[in-house]
């Protein structure tokens, strides 16, 4: 007698459980060895003081303006 269609399909079934599995893994190690690594320095943005957004630190202008103490 021949296998039944049931075993056919959950061997068929988990093959195809564990290439998705692999094709994940797989994705993730690209995604690994292509990162940059996300430094800090390059996550942040400046605010100028028209309020507009920029990569580059503003400058120290502190001493032209006066204290309030």
């Amino acid at each position: 007698m021949a296998k039944s269609q049931a075993t056919f399909m959950k061997k068929q079934l988990e093959k195809n459980r564990a290439k998705k599995k692999e094709d994940k893994e797989q994705r993730k190690q690209e995604r690994k060895q292509s990162s940059n690594g996300g430094k800090l320095e390059d996550m942040l943005a400046y605010v100028d003081e028209n309020g507009e957004l920029s990569s580059t630190p503003p400058e120290n202008k502190q001493a032209l303006r006066p204290s309030n103490r």
